[in-house]
């Protein structure tokens, strides 16, 4: 074999699944360190993920991280029941995770979503079920970034129960195993908390290495909440509406150019490495077999040094990507006011 065509190999090669690490959530579930994330930006076809998703169980890829506003799961759960039907892997070895949609929050609405996505998926339970914002404001697809709902509003707690509470109920019926919550903040969390029967194993946040969120970061590590990072790499690939000017990404960093000529891959690389090795899951997307195989090959394989670490915390910016003004309600000042910057919960501008 030449040499050319054997480092296109390597690239493209798979990862034994039982070499790649795992968190335990206190429910006492194995999630794989990382995982392929499944939001096609609106720039990627459902079926071009499905294709991802198929070749990404077949690289060794076990948690997969889906939503029902993705799009797209009818078309995974057709790759799933085609990686089952070929003996590949079995159900009980993936680790399928979804998220209830802002538009699905009233009373019934959750669990209906949920069974949605299961009947969409082909699965008869999900391991981890996440409440995507903690708000029931939503947004037409393809939106652009001054989009405003009517209907938007400020967390209240009295709300969120509502979702919270079919959540709970899932568990209870054995259709999903875990709940979580994403785009939580510290106040947000703790008034949730504070009446949940079944508190959340996971919170999905926005990290990457601009953008480190060591403060909340530290908050749900200390409460037994394990942290998934969205946009690991920074996500090139976001929607328009989430591009702001001053928005840079690591990918250009010198800091991580350097460490990345240092260990011979791309600067993704070494972004996914941090993030593993910095205690969150990452949930990268990636379409192309050498992308994907990278990724995962990056939490087992050649970690970055003690020192290279505290290069990229250096890094920190307080950079956040997808800041959410389409989520605003109205008399908002800015997309500031979504993240409770003050400590307290932000309801600037709002009149019931």
């Amino acid at each position: 074999m030449m040499k050319e065509e054997k480092q296109q190999t390597a690239q493209t090669d798979g990862i034994d699944p039982a070499r790649v690490p795992f968190k335990t959530l206190y429910t006492g579930q194995h999630m794989p360190c990382i995982g392929m994330g499944t939001f096609g930006n609106d720039r990627f076809s459902p079926e071009q993920i499905a294709q991802a998703v198929k070749g990404g169980i077949a690289a060794g890829y076990r948690l997969i991280d889906c939503a029902s506003v993705y799009g797209n799961e009818k078309e995974i759960g057709q790759a799933l029941r085609e990686v089952f039907a070929s003996g590949l892997v079995r159900r009980e070895e993936l680790f399928i995770s979804s998220k209830v949609w802002n538009d699905m929050h009233a009373e019934g609405d959750t669990i209906r979503s949920c069974e949605q996505t299961l009947a969409d998926l082909g699965l008869e339970y999900l391991d981890l079920y996440l409440v995507h914002w903690p708000f029931p404001n939503y947004h037409a697809p393809f939106c652009t970034i001054d989009s405003r709902n009517p209907d938007s509003k400020p967390f209240f707690i009295e709300d969120f129960m509502i979702c919270w509470r079919q959540m709970e109920e899932l568990v209870d019926r054995g259709l999903v195993r875990a709940i979580g919550t994403s785009n939580m903040t510290q106040p947000k969390m703790e008034q949730l908390l504070a009446q949940a029967r079944i508190r959340p194993a996971v919170n999905e946040m926005e990290l990457h290495p601009y953008f480190q969120q060591r403060e909340l970061m530290d908050y749900m590590c200390g409460k037994g909440i394990q942290p998934i990072g969205f946009c690991p790499i920074g996500s090139p690939c976001r929607p328009d509406r989430d591009h702001a000017p001053t928005d840079r990404s690591e990918l250009d960093d010198p800091v991580m150019q350097e460490i990345a000529r240092r260990h011979h891959v791309h600067p993704a690389t070494i972004c996914v490495k941090w993030a593993a090795q910095n205690g969150q899951i990452p949930i990268p997307l990636s379409l192309t077999p050498k992308n994907y195989c990278a990724n995962l090959r990056s939490v087992v394989e050649d970690p970055l040094t003690p020192e290279e670490m505290q290069q990229i915390r250096a890094l920190d910016c307080n950079m956040r990507l997808v800041k959410g003004h389409v989520f605003l309600w109205q008399g908002a000042a800015d997309w500031y006011n979504l993240w409770d910057q003050s400590g307290d919960i932000d309801r600037t501008g709002w009149e019931r």
